[in-house]
């Protein structure tokens, strides 16, 4: 399965930056945040209009990054048949929203699910990366 890069930024973690990234048949997008404290991803539904934001993962704490001081680079890519994406910093995936099965994935597997998606949990698991090879 072919996958699409639609962006590649470079960022200073804990400065305010948001990232966002259509899949290319532009059904569904994903938006990665950092509020200056946090990093979160987003799943985001556009047809949704009252609720766009289906689900939400944590990426990391801003005091929590070690090499902070140094620049990262942000990339989001989506698979071949538009229903997955996942982020990558430094070219390390951190997390994974799969909208056909209505699942989203990150390695600090939090927060816990409190809508209709994600109803296993956001744990990371090795076969989380496959979705989107």
């Amino acid at each position: 399965m072919a996958i699409a890069t639609v962006a590649h930024q470079e960022i200073h973690v804990g400065s305010s930056v948001v990232i966002e990234a259509s899949a290319p048949d532009r059904r569904y997008k994903v938006v990665f945040e950092d509020d200056g404290e946090t990093g979160y991803f987003y799943a985001v539904d556009p047809a949704k209009v009252s609720q766009p934001i289906q689900d939400a993962v944590q990426i990391y704490n801003v005091k929590s990054v070690a090499d902070r001081q140094h620049p990262s680079v942000v990339e989001i890519v989506w698979s071949s048949d538009n229903l997955k994406a996942e982020l990558l910093i430094n070219k390390q995936p951190h997390a994974v929203f799969d909208f056909s099965a209505k699942q989203g994935y990150c390695l600090s597997g939090f927060p816990p699910s409190h809508s209709g998606w994600s109803k296993a949990g956001h744990a990371w698991s090795s076969q989380v990366s496959d979705l989107i090879k």
